[in-house]
């Protein structure tokens, strides 16, 4: 489902399928907060399941054609583990990198998912942590929110400490509790402020471009922006977490479009329900309540990302499950 504004439109959206299920282990995610795309259609999704259930803290493997590979990772605090992870990215040799706001660290993995290092201490001075909550690489150097220090933070991917920006406040440029972020093809960077309500845009150096929204649910509004990425036409994607939808921006900051879900059942939801007969009745009474309505609709969104061919991977923290999307470059009435 979308809401667009009438006119002519260069492109169009449109539901290609989902990924997933609940699940603590194996064919599924449990309470998952980020993803990275990686080469081959593969897709890295951090689980940060619950913390009376650590058995589903860990990182799922699986393809965009809903083909698991492997998962690595645990909840604890020794190498290789977690207790409240937040964000993933990967390197150009697609090393994995997962930052965890409980343990104010970044852990490292190979693409297999073998631990390699780990770096990060607490702290409000250079370099130091207060809940990490957002990853991005560009060219060897990893930005990082720093929420509770309403900062973000510049390091090398072995963790020496390059830089800062940002400070706390609600004026251009400040920040309150910011949490993802993307990259532009210019290098420029996307931050989706949280508290704020609204997206900034600033220079690889930190220098404030521009802000986009504010608190509200209409187009363009945000309510807890979690996640951003943007597209190679710069086009921008939202997170609208609390809103339960994920918006499109112009390059500008323009309103283009708002999605609320369409998801249908994904393979490995339909091999769960042909397992359990009482599950598919209870599905089809749902169903004949609301047509589907509530099962379609994403329940707090929490990271989108876009892959070189225009795939869009939005995350349903709540349901579990990646809902994808595809760009059409077509010019359309809408």
């Amino acid at each position: 489902m979308s809401t667009h504004f009438f006119g002519i439109k260069d492109c169009t959206f449109s539901y290609s399928h989902s990924i997933g299920r609940n699940e603590f282990a194996g064919t599924g995610f449990r309470n998952p907060v980020d993803l990275a795309l990686g080469a081959n259609d593969v897709v890295y999704v951090l689980n940060r399941s619950y913390e009376n259930r650590p058995d589903g803290v860990h990182v799922t493997v699986v393809t965009l054609n809903e083909d698991y590979i492997r998962e690595f990772g645990s909840g604890g605090e020794g190498d290789g583990q977690f207790i409240w992870p937040t964000s993933i990215a990967l390197d150009g040799e697609e090393n994995v990198y997962v930052a965890d706001e409980w343990l104010n660290r970044i852990s490292i993995f190979d693409k297999n998912g073998n631990f390699l290092s780990k770096w990060g201490k607490p702290g409000s001075g250079d370099g130091e942590l207060n809940r990490p909550a957002g990853l991005a690489i560009s060219d060897g150097t990893m930005f990082l929110t720093d929420s509770r220090n309403h900062r973000i933070q510049k390091f090398t991917l072995d963790g020496k400490y390059l830089g800062q920006f940002g400070s706390f406040g609600s004026g251009p440029g400040e920040l309150n509790m910011p949490w993802g972020l993307g990259l532009d093809t210019d290098g420029n960077i996307y931050v989706a402020d949280w508290r704020n309500d609204r997206i900034q845009k600033f220079t690889a150096e930190g220098q404030w471009l521009a802000s986009f929204g504010h608190s509200g649910s209409g187009a363009g509004q945000f309510n807890r922006p979690s996640g951003v990425c943007v597209d190679q036409d710069g086009e921008i994607y939202v997170a609208d977490r609390q809103n339960d939808r994920f918006q499109v921006l112009a390059p500008s900051g323009r309103f283009i479009a708002a999605f609320t879900g369409d998801h249908q059942l994904s393979k490995w939801g339909k091999e769960k329900l042909l397992s359990n007969p009482d599950m598919i009745r209870q599905r089809a009474l749902a169903i004949a309540h609301d047509h589907g309505a509530f099962e379609k609709a994403f329940s707090h969104p929490c990271a989108v990302k876009v892959d070189d061919q225009y795939r869009l991977a939005v995350l349903d923290h709540t349901r579990g499950r990646i809902q994808v999307y595809t760009k059409s470059k077509d010019a359309v009435l809408v």
